[in-house]
């Protein structure tokens, strides 16, 4: 009989255990973070579309870099993966200026070490996406670095190539959402070394948790956008007097069923699969 799983750690949304010396076992919970505050209130099958939508990109995007998904369970929640030695900086892309890099360019003009030109207003498409690093923290908010700083992190050689990936990441899954109605604003990624010293990408693919997906019929630079991601869940917590400090207010029925149903119109546009298909059986995202 095989060994039960051994808990590792915990994640704002991830429970993380090893299955063996090469192989770890990630288990996408419902639960919703903002402004980095797990918050009380979950979202029904949140973890499955993360986990569904990550299989769909990790299956299309091996032509760019290899990936560290071994096998998705039959709970669409669950995948078994190859461990890495994660690189300790988030590779953030930035194909439009929205969310910090607006508040970057407002106050200085520029983000994480990019001068940009002159006038953009909020949301607008830049003249091509830009690599905004920023770093992994414990607790508490991840901080805009620059690409300096990042190539001080992992080193100048392995950097470049990180950016390089990222970024030819970033088009491709952008190029695909636009075709099906969605702009992808940014998105990050997570990248690590596996034992030959090789980059794979882990973690997460272009989900509405770790991207900002908007209705392309309905963009229109100046303002901020309607979205598909949990900027809905932000949007309500604005609006409650809270210091943005756990614990987090809990959410009303309306937003959990809102939320719920743009992360699952997210994934069926970007996937053209059903998802009562892939909850029936969720291989079907890496055909």
């Amino acid at each position: 009989m095989a060994d039960a799983p051994v808990h590792l750690a915990s994640g704002k949304v991830r429970e993380i255990y090893a299955l063996d010396d090469e192989r770890l076992l990630l288990v996408a919970s419902d639960r919703i973070s903002t402004f980095d505050v797990i918050l009380p209130t979950e979202i029904p099958d949140k973890g499955r579309v993360l986990t569904g939508l990550s299989g769909f990109w990790f299956a299309r995007t091996t032509h760019i870099v290899p990936h560290h998904l071994l096998k998705l369970r039959a709970d669409g929640r669950s995948t078994e993966c190859r461990r890495l030695t994660m690189l300790p900086i988030e590779c953030v892309v930035r194909g439009y200026l929205t969310g910090s890099g607006w508040k970057d360019y407002v106050a200085t003009g520029s983000t994480s070490g990019h001068d940009l030109p002159a006038g953009l207003v909020e949301s607008q498409r830049l003249p091509a996406p830009i690599f905004t690093p920023a770093t992994k923290a414990e607790s508490g908010h991840d901080e805009n670095i620059t690409r300096a700083q990042a190539a001080e992190l992992v080193g100048a050689e392995l950097f470049a190539e990180v950016e390089r990936i990222s970024i030819a990441l970033y088009e491709f899954a952008a190029e695909h959402a636009r075709q099906r109605g969605i702009v992808v604003a940014d998105t990050k990624f997570e990248l690590g070394l596996d034992a030959s010293g090789a980059l794979v990408l882990g973690d997460e693919v272009c989900t509405p948790d770790s991207s900002r997906f908007w209705p392309a019929d309905d963009y229109t630079p100046g303002r901020a956008q309607a979205s598909f991601d949990k900027q809905f869940v932000r949007d309500f917590c604005e609006t409650q007097s809270w210091n943005k400090e756990a614990p987090g207010p809990a959410l009303p029925e309306a937003v959990v069923v809102g939320t719920r149903a743009r992360y699952i119109e997210a994934f069926e546009r970007l996937t053209e699969i059903p998802f009562d298909r892939y909850l029936a059986d969720p291989e079907v995202v890496l055909r």
